[in-house]
């Protein structure tokens, strides 16, 4: 009886995640259609699935897949997979909602225009795309390109604040540059504690006015305070 691969899809996705290999060395080692590997590469199927790594699960072994990484002819052999299957967490391109997708190309071009220094598989990983979708943004050849307008990865919801600065940090680091530091909203900060110390001070003025017209209405003022005991 042939030998079968084990979980084909998330081996499938480990594999677009991991390695250099071709959308069509893929499908055919993992028994799918090209375009349902280039479908994961995207984001746009497989969704919620982790990637199994079939090197820790002894169906691949990294020489076979350096071999086929020099070789976009090669096909990929099975090999004897161990007993136990380990599940590992998928690592790269994150699960978008549908929502958002349209909006990728945006972000990729901003993070392009503002931090030349972060590499398309960094940048692939952040956002969740394909290499061939940055480098064709890169060399303005996308489709779309006349309707691409760069907008913050972060504002569009493609990523967190913390996540883009730690790419940021890490891709300038490797450059040899200082990282940029966002600024953006430094204005807006200083406005907003002086907005709240103005509105604490208000709320004190007001509280101690209050606390005077309180003992004025109960006691009175000195010169007509009456005992109440008194006939």
């Amino acid at each position: 009886m042939a030998q079968q691969l084990l979980m084909p899809k998330a081996t499938a996705i480990w594999l677009v995640d991991n390695t250099a290999l071709s959308f069509d060395q893929i499908a055919q080692f993992c028994k799918l259609h090209p375009l349902e590997v280039k479908a994961i590469a995207d984001g746009e199927a497989a969704q919620g699935i982790k990637g199994l790594d079939p090197i820790a699960t002894g169906q691949l072994s990294r020489d076979e897949i350096a071999r086929a990484e020099g070789n976009p002819n090669y096909k990929l052999k099975l090999s004897e997979p161990k007993v136990r299957v380990p599940e590992s967490k998928r690592r790269g391109p994150r699960y978008t909602p549908v929502s958002k997708r349209q909006d990728k190309p945006d972000g990729i071009a901003w993070i392009i225009r503002n931090h030349p220094e972060v590499s398309d598989g960094q940048i692939s990983k952040l956002i969740g795309t394909t290499r061939t979708t940055i480098a064709a943004i890169r060399d303005r050849t996308h489709w779309n390109i006349a309707n691409i307008v760069p907008k913050d990865p972060v504002t569009l919801g493609l990523c967190s604040q913390r996540e883009l600065d730690a790419v940021v940090a890490k891709a300038a680091k490797a450059a040899g540059i200082e990282a940029q530091t966002d600024t953006r909203l430094e204005g807006d900060r200083e406005a907003l504690i002086e907005q709240l110390r103005a509105e604490r001070d208000a709320a004190a003025r007001g509280a101690d006015a209050t606390l005077a017209d309180e003992e004025a209405a109960l006691f009175g003022n000195s010169s007509g305070f009456q005992d109440p005991f008194k006939r």
